[in-house]
């Protein structure tokens, strides 16, 4: 369907030469320049490009959401309405109750000190009018809707009490609670994990059926735009460079930034050692009942039998080696706190991670990933079993013991902006573990802080930079350098990428293989994201609620799946190419429906 055809129906959205810029130092900063698209009834529509591009800025313009420095010309319309200019009043009781809006991190937009529960009812209230009881039942009918695995909990919890993925389906209720005409979904997926997304996926898709809705999707995963969007628009530098049909971006992209986005994409099946990304969706789609067609089905390259061979000879050597990270029968609970009792997060796992080896851990949201990362360095007690690490038994660990391990344990946060101190630049950020440890200071000091930066390729230069003049990968760039500082025995990376655009991931992630392969340090890397962890991982461990699925190698995981669990999980990945996840998904629909009839 062409987003710009005369023959059109009355669009939803549509953007006229809209052009957004912030003042900054006297000056207009353009944002967004002389952007033209339309958002057709039941049409989604996906803004794609990397950080700075203008897609948020644009999309927030449509709510007046923009700050105070802000200054916006050209149009915006709803459903043939002109939206520049419009009062105060209307355009609250436009928000919400036509236009939603689903953000990225649902830590920043729910409200800490009110529940779950009271904030949805609220919204209902506001624009629906109906009474606390009626409310209260439609706002558990929306938690169950979104797939929270016990709405009633949900519903009187706080945000801070839920995992990220549930508080994304909690704010998922709240856009969805007044059946909006208009959806902007910015980034709507990216702390859920697969099986999630898939339903939520699901849930926007049935939504734009039954009422007729428009969506605005923007995000960086390119698999779930090619799993739902009718139209893509392609934004550089605040420019549109390119749009059309889901299938002319994926199969004839025109403009070279549009080519380089697209292959930037991780894919299952890149990891050394395995089949290439068709090799894998064909193995994949074999797996569950699909026809293959010709264009999937390719052999295996001489490259990939090399890297294979090469991946054989390294788990050999890892094998031999002593374990940096060993759990036996590791259990860790959450303790009693006021009405809610003691939770079991994590129940008799065991595992190791070796020298020079990566161990991808996933799961779905609330299966213990994080749960065990903190653990592993000491933020989180056991409650049984045993836990080593690096030569030292924490399993009843003193203060002085634990300020000991810090000095062999790294961790890389998931979100760079809020995991460096804001007031101290980058410089002192990397030295701080160094000088807090004694390891030195004074123009030593100064000398491994210019090779760290080095040794995550950003300029010495960037030294006295603050995090706010830095962009989200090269703040992760600075993470990962505080985290090796002290070249510790242990890395954990805690969804690591999953906050980046896709070109920076894949720049992020060739840094942590290359540091890796250099230094030699265990690796904990845990994700939602099982193709980032097939570019990453030697062996895998899969989570489901506090036990261990299926452990085994990235092979045996990600190619030859035997738990129902880990089968569910790969099922339930988009696959960046239209077509195939065309038929992934109507075969996923039908395995649900007949497990439902069963």
């Amino acid at each position: 369907m062409n987003a710009t055809a005369s023959t059109a129906p009355v669009p939803v959205l549509e953007f006229i030469d809209l052009s957004v810029d912030f003042g900054v130092n006297r000056e207009w900063i353009p944002a967004a320049k002389n952007l033209n698209y339309r958002i057709n009834p039941g049409q989604v529509v996906a803004v794609v490009g990397e950080s700075g591009s203008g897609k948020s800025a644009s999309s927030m313009a449509i709510l007046d959401l923009l700050p105070s420095n802000s200054r916006i010309t050209g149009s915006i319309k709803l459903n043939g309405q002109e939206l520049r200019g419009v009062s105060g009043a209307k355009m609250r009781k436009i928000r919400g109750e036509k236009v939603a809006a689903i953000f990225q991190e649902p830590m920043t937009a729910l409200n800490p000190v009110y529940t779950v529960g009271f904030q949805l009812i609220e919204t209902i209230r506001l624009h629906r009018g109906l009474s606390p009881a009626q409310a209260r039942v439609r706002s558990l009918e929306l938690l169950t809707l979104v797939e929270l695995p016990d709405p009633e909990k949900a519903f009187n919890s706080y945000p801070h009490q839920l995992s990220g993925g549930q508080r994304q389906r909690a704010m998922i209720a709240q856009a969805l609670s007044c059946d909006p005409q208009l959806l902007i979904a910015d980034e709507p997926t990216t702390a859920l994990d697969v099986t999630v997304q898939a339903e939520i996926l699901e849930l926007l898709r049935d939504l734009r059926h039954r009422l007729d809705s428009a969506i605005l999707l923007i995000t960086h995963d390119m698999g779930v735009v090619a799993d739902i969007a009718d139209w893509i628009v392609v934004m550089s530098e605040g420019e549109i460079v390119e749009q059309g049909s889901v299938d002319d971006i994926f199969y004839r992209p025109q403009h070279p930034y549009t080519m380089a986005l697209l292959k930037a994409v991780p894919r299952l099946g890149s990891g050394a050692g395995g089949s290439n990304a068709i090799d894998l969706t064909a193995s994949l789609a074999t797996e569950a009942g699909l026809e293959i067609t010709d264009r999937a089905v390719r052999e295996r390259t001489a490259e990939n039998l090399r890297l294979a061979e090469k991946a054989a000879v390294r788990t050999a050597s890892i094998a031999i080696a002593r374990p940096v990270l060993e759990l036996d029968n590791v259990s860790i609970e959450y303790g009693k706190q006021g009405k809610v009792g003691a939770f079991r997060a994590v129940n008799e796992v065991s595992f190791e991670v070796r020298p020079g080896e990566v161990l991808g851990l996933v799961g779905e949201s609330g299966s213990g990933k994080s749960t065990i990362g903190r653990a592993a360095i000491g933020l989180q007690p056991i409650a049984g079993g045993r836990l080593t690490v690096a030569g030292l038994d924490i399993t009843h660990s003193s203060r002085k013991m634990l300020r000991g391990l810090r000095r062999q344990v790294g961790i890389v946060f998931q979100d760079p902006s809020s995991s460096l101190n804001p007031r101290i630049p980058i410089g002192e950020s990397i030295g701080e573990p160094l000088l807090l440890a004694g390891e030195a200071k004074g123009a030593a000091l100064q000398k491994r802080v210019e090779e760290l930066l080095d040794a995550v390729n950003l300029p010495l230069a960037y030294r006295n930079r603050f995090p706010n003049e830095l962009s989200g990968g090269q703040k992760q760039r600075v993470g990962i350098a505080r985290a090796l500082s002290l070249s510790p025995q242990l890395l954990v990376a805690d969804e690591p990428t999953s906050a980046l655009d896709v070109s920076v991931q894949a720049k992020v992630l060739d840094l942590l293989r290359e540091l890796q392969a250099e230094m030699k340090f265990a690796c904990l890397f845990i994700s939602h994201d099982l193709a980032v962890v097939d570019l990453m991982a030697d062996r895998i461990v899969v989570l489901h609620r506090g036990v261990i699925a299926e452990t085994g190698t990235r092979d045996e995981i990600l190619r030859a799946p035997k738990a129902p669990y880990t089968q569910r999980l790969i099922a339930a990945i988009p696959i960046p190419d239209p077509e195939i996840q065309r038929e992934r998904r109507e075969r996923r629909n039908q395995i649900l429906a007949a497990g439902a009839d069963d």
